[in-house]
Parts: C-alpha cells; structure tokens; sequence
C-alpha cells in the first residue's frame, strides 16, 4: 500500500465510517486520484510545538467526467478527514499558484522532508515551481499579512476593553420595531448599495497586481474620508433627508454591534486556553504576529531573490515571537515599516511583472491530459 492509500484509508475512508459520518459525503475517488501530498503549516515551517496540528494539502486530478461534462463539480475536499487536510483540483491549485496565493505557493517550494507523495504527473509542475513567482507576490503577501494585523487588533480590542453587555436596538436608540417600514427600509438601503456600485471604477482590464494596489489605496483614501462616510454620500445623491439617513446609520451601527458581539463570543467559546494566556499576557495575540513576520519577511526574499522559503531559518526568532518576545508596538511599528518598503521592493524586483499565463495553462493540460490517458496531445498550444 502506498503512502496516498494508507493516508486516505485511515485519515478520510475508515475514519469516516468509524465517526458514523454519512459515506455520501465522502468523495470516493480522491485517494487514488491524488498526486501530491504534503505536510503544511508550522510543521513545514519548523516553528511546531509539541501541541502543533498536523496541517496537510494535496493535490487531485478529478476524473474526465469532472471536466468535459456539466453534472459533477469538484474544488476542494477538506471535510471528513481525521487530520486538517485539504485537498486542490489541480485546476483550481494551479490557478491560486499563478495568483501567488501565500498558502498555495509555498507547496512549491516545500522541504523535500516535508513532501509524502509526489506523483510522476505532479513532477512536472513542482521541476516549472519558477514560473509561478511574480511581482504578484507583493499584494498577496501583504494582503495576508494585514489580514492577520486586523485579528490582532481585533482580539486587542476584545482584551483590553471586552464589551460588557449584549447591544439592544435601546442601546442604539431605536424602539423595539424599525421607525421605517421594514420593507421601506429594506428598499432604502439597497438603493444606497446600488449608488455606492455605480461608483465603483471597473478595474478588471487592469494587471492584477496594480488593480490590488488601486483598490488597496482607494479603500486607504475613502477611510479618511470625515465628514460623511460613503454610505451616507450615496444617500444624500439619492436625496434623502437627514432625518431618514440619521435612522439608517443607527441601524446598521445597531448590526455591526449585534455582528461584532457575535463574533465576540464565538472567540470567548472557541479560543485556545494557552493561546489566550498569551493574548492576555503581552496584549495582542502573539500567533497572528508570528505569521504576519513570517508574511513579510517571505514576501520581502521572493521580491530580492526569487526565492521561496518555506522551511524557516528564523524559525527559533518567529518562535520567540509567538511567546511574547517582541511587544505589540515594536510589531505594529516593523509591520509599517516593511509594507512601506515594499513599493520599492517590488519595482527593483528581478521577477516578471506577471506569471505565464498561457505556459501555466499548457502545463495544466498535459497534466490533465497525462493522468487521464486522454490521446490527444497539446502540441502547438501554450509556445
């Protein structure tokens, strides 16, 4: 038995049916139809601890029907495994790689360790890994990088200043029913929405790395926006009064308070206890902070050197990170001051401004193509 079946039938197939999980649920053909498997996350990083989970991803060839026909679809499995595991079509892998996303490219890139199958059709996309770097890199790894900033602050809030009751429409001074019809209400506000997207600039023709940066710095230049927020500018070209927007706005900060109580106690249910002793210890929640380095810094080596490294060589100071060693100011103020740098980073970049678009297609297909046993070959296609 090979590693991918031993793998499927004790983390996915028997453990399915030992849990008395519904078999239907279970995809049946992924196990044989895999070509790559590999160990992900903090043990690929070398920051595990002894309490670390096992994080594995893979990589799938979903059957011809999956691709000439219409019925069957097919992304992603992440369901039904005993470990946390997530298995890519390859169509959707290859496309999130071409796009830089930070947790599918750095499958690329992995330790050789680290990797417990690699299939003879997989082989091909790991020997053309380069392909697959761009100046992309940036918006995508920063991206991911303030989105752990953002949980940071987030839980810092909730640490240092916890809401102390459940919000009431009274909170908000609203009465127990909406002052508007809540039909009207609802015509209202979608009027506003539908306002708010004719104003929308349509980037779409525009590369994709610079069409991040411009939605990046119009969301930058319309949060300084104090005299009105947008919401209340589309509603003042609509030609509603103070007094109907005045009501709008108490609604909706009455949902985002209801919203963020929610999320609020899903944290308080949910939060690891040695992890939250860490939060309250040294204030912010030091993990988010030892991923937004890792972020950064891989970010800043692909842009200089081309080069994705995966298996850490600061792993013992990223470590020291998520026990506290660096306070929340210091990693506010690097966190700013490497995104600033990363501009110029980018612009001196050896690497292409785009991936290969059509050559990763090429190669998608000869993979396809390859696994499947299909006849007919892509020659004259991709250069």
């Amino acid at each position: 038995m090979n590693v991918v079946a031993a793998y499927f039938l004790d983390n996915y197939y028997e453990h399915t049916a030992r849990e008395g999980r519904n078999q239907h649920d279970l995809v049946p053909w992924l196990g044989q139809n895999t070509i790559f498997l590999a160990r992900h996350g903090s043990h690929a990083y070398g920051t595990n601890t002894p309490t670390s989970d096992l994080d594995i991803k893979g990589v799938a060839v979903a059957p011809i029907a999956y691709h000439i026909g219409f019925l069957h679809q097919f992304e992603q499995a992440n369901k039904g495994f005993k470990n946390d595991t997530c298995i890519f079509e390859v169509k959707k892998f290859l496309k999130l790689a071409a796009e830089c996303n930070p947790n599918i490219i750095e499958l690329l890139f992995l330790d050789d360790r680290d990797i417990l199958h690699l299939g003879r059709t997989f082989k091909p996309i790991r020997d053309n890994r380069d392909l697959f770097l761009s100046r992309v890199a940036r918006h995508r790894f920063t991206g991911y990088a303030v989105a752990q900033l953002k949980r940071i602050e987030t839980h810092r809030r909730w640490i240092l200043n916890p809401p102390k009751t459940e919000p009431t429409r009274r909170t908000f001074d609203l009465p127990d029913n909406t002052l508007l019809p809540k039909d009207q209400l609802l015509t209202a506000e979608d009027l506003v929405c539908k306002k708010l997207e004719s104003w929308e600039v349509d980037l779409e023709p525009v590369h994709p790395d610079t069409r991040i940066a411009l939605q990046n710095r119009f969301e930058a230049v319309l949060s300084e926006m104090v005299v009105y927020d947008r919401y209340d500018l589309a509603g003042r070209a609509l030609g509603m009064d103070s007094n109907m927007l005045e009501v709008m706005k108490r609604e909706r900060q009455y949902r985002q308070a209801r919203a963020d109580w929610e999320k609020y106690r899903d944290w308080m249910k949910t939060r690891n206890p040695a992890r939250h002793a860490l939060e309250v210890q040294f204030g912010y929640d030091t993990k988010h902070g030892m991923h937004l380095v890792r972020l950064m810094r891989m970010c800043r080596e692909i842009l200089e050197t081309g080069k994705v490294l995966v298996r850490r060589p600061d792993a013992e100071e990223l470590l020291a990170i998520r026990n506290g060693a660096w306070p929340y100011d210091k990693l506010i103020a690097w966190a700013k001051k490497e995104e600033s740098e990363m501009g110029a980073l980018a612009a001196h970049s050896p690497l292409p401004k785009q991936p290969p678009r059509e050559r990763i297609d090429w190669l998608c297909q000869n993979v396809v193509s390859e696994f499947l046993g299909l006849n007919y070959g892509m020659v004259g296609h991709g250069g």
